[in-house]
């Protein structure tokens, strides 16, 4: 149960980006129909452009508003009240001191006792010069609480992420800081420790006794579409596994918390983290994708995306094993798998228990041994399958594999936002699905050595579901990739 949020100023740097338009705001505007923003708020969009004012970025708010299906009058009260503008052009102390008057003003207007959230919707370049200017402009502190909300990349390896958070560290303090990352605000991944530690027949089976393997799938039907100046540099070992990926991993590994809180869970998600094992180089297949078809329509290859360099060495695939040596999970791996141009969207844990050690049934001549699977679905459909083996109604015995499936939209109807969820959380406070800076930094220095000598680079056509070198990295202990179902299938 989330506790009041108090009167409070929203700030958003790079208020004129995609992220503020497409996310932040119609999450912002959801939660106020909720009425969860509590009934004093200013949200202040701050940008370089300085010849928009006030009026002219509340017209662009109400347009990104109907992109996202909030055709409703309440949507132009609600941005005549509440919604502000400011320019930081160049980014200079005074600018800062300047934002901080404005800050100020729009306080006392409203009758806000000082209480800021700061959030850098902004490239990681920009950074540095954002946080070293609400520091100097005494921003960090105010009358009330103040919040940094820092969206990921958080570094690009180790050593930049260890300058990072030393920057972040000489002007706000930990308690201050919420390093954002949007997959821990899903409904279906925060029910992955309800569906653990809740339900007694899942938890005593979670482990290494028990569990054979367990696989995470992230895969994208799409290309690089509009983010190809980004991700060229980056690609998809920094862009999803060193965050999504391993911190489910870590929400699937970790030992149960003292307590529901933001400082046990991290307590024990870091823990996790340093219990991987050091990557080996035949632990890890990179791939990037050439042309091929996606739904019957022909795509490009990754050189052939409009932004990318032709002779790119960057990795649009990664399939990863990782072994946890802990008590609970040694001998068990961790396989990782995510890419685009996939056949399709999909986010997927696959947990494989092991088989039965005697097989009743093996001098039937229709009968061949399966393990049990549970498929936990993210994306797109969110729910579970359960599958197992039942026997078919005829002579002789044969045995069929079915799913018991759940699915949340089924039971609950539509699921809240990430980012609603996530947003609640810094205005009240609750840490508990954002990344400490000792997660981040024991991250990046599991994956640092990777990125500075990374293996070859294996093509796999697109609307495959990667290169052959993926399928026998699991065969080498004789594994294999699920094939994707849906929760309801």
């Amino acid at each position: 149960m989330h506790l009041d949020v108090g009167p409070h100023c929203f700030v958003v740097f790079g208020g004129t980006g995609d992220l503020n338009r497409r996310k932040l705001l119609p999450a912002l505007y959801q939660l106020a129909r909720r009425r969860a923003l509590g009934e004093r708020y200013a949200i202040l969009g701050v940008a370089r452009d300085p010849a928009r004012d006030d009026a002219s970025f509340r017209r662009w708010v109400r347009e990104g508003l109907d992109e996202a299906g909030v055709p409703d009058h309440d949507a132009d009260v609600w941005c005549d009240d509440c919604i502000f503008y400011h320019c930081v052009a160049r980014g200079t102390p005074e600018e800062f001191q300047g934002l901080a008057a404005r800050i100020a003003q729009l306080e006392r207007d409203l009758d806000l006792p000082g209480n800021r959230v700061f959030y850098l919707a902004l490239p990681p370049g920009a950074f540095r010069g954002t946080i070293e200017g609400l520091g100097g402009a005494g921003l960090s502190r105010g009358a009330g609480w103040t919040r940094l909300v820092i969206e990921k990349p958080f570094g690009r390896d180790l050593a930049s992420a260890q300058e990072l958070n030393a920057l972040v560290h000489r002007s706000f303090d930990e308690s201050q800081v919420y390093r954002i990352d949007h997959y821990l605000g899903k409904e279906t991944v925060q029910n992955l420790l309800v569906f653990r530690f809740a339900n007694a027949i899942f938890e005593s089976l979670w482990n290494r006794d028990r569990i054979e393997s367990v696989q995470i799938t992230v895969a994208e039907s799409l290309g690089v579409e509009q983010r190809a100046g980004y991700y060229d540099r980056a690609g998809a070992l920094r862009d999803v596994v060193q965050n999504h990926v391993t911190q489910l991993a870590c929400l699937i590994g970790m030992e149960v918390p003292a307590a529901f809180d933001a400082k046990s869970v991290r307590h024990e998600k870091i823990k996790v983290l340093k219990a991987i094992g050091a990557i080996r180089p035949d632990d890890l297949v990179l791939g990037q994708y050439a042309p091929g078809a996606i739904d019957g329509q022909r795509v490009p290859g990754y050189r052939g995306e409009k932004g990318v360099a032709p002779d790119s060495r960057t990795e649009s695939y990664v399939a990863l094993r990782l072994r946890v040596d802990t008590w609970r999970w040694q001998g068990v791996p961790f396989y990782i798998r995510t890419g685009k141009r996939l056949p399709q969207r999909l986010t997927q844990i696959a947990v494989t228990f092991r088989r039965a050690p005697v097989w009743l049934f093996q001098t039937m001549g229709h009968c061949e041994p399966h393990s049990n699977v549970l498929l936990l679905t993210l994306q797109p459909d969110e729910g579970f399958v359960l599958q197992f083996d039942v026997k078919e109604p005829a002579e002789p015995l044969t045995l069929r594999t079915l799913p018991l499936h759940f699915q949340y939209r089924e039971a609950f109807g539509d699921i809240p936002d990430a980012y609603e969820t996530l947003l609640l959380d810094v205005l009240t406070g609750d840490q508990t699905l954002f990344v400490h800076a000792e997660e981040t930094e024991a991250a990046w220095r599991l994956y640092t050595p990777v990125l500075q000598s990374p293996p070859r680079l294996h093509e796999y056509p697109a609307g495959s579901w990667g290169p052959a070198a993926a399928d026998r990295l699991l065969a080498e202990l004789g594994h294999e990739w699920h094939r994707p179902i849906e929760a309801g299938a």
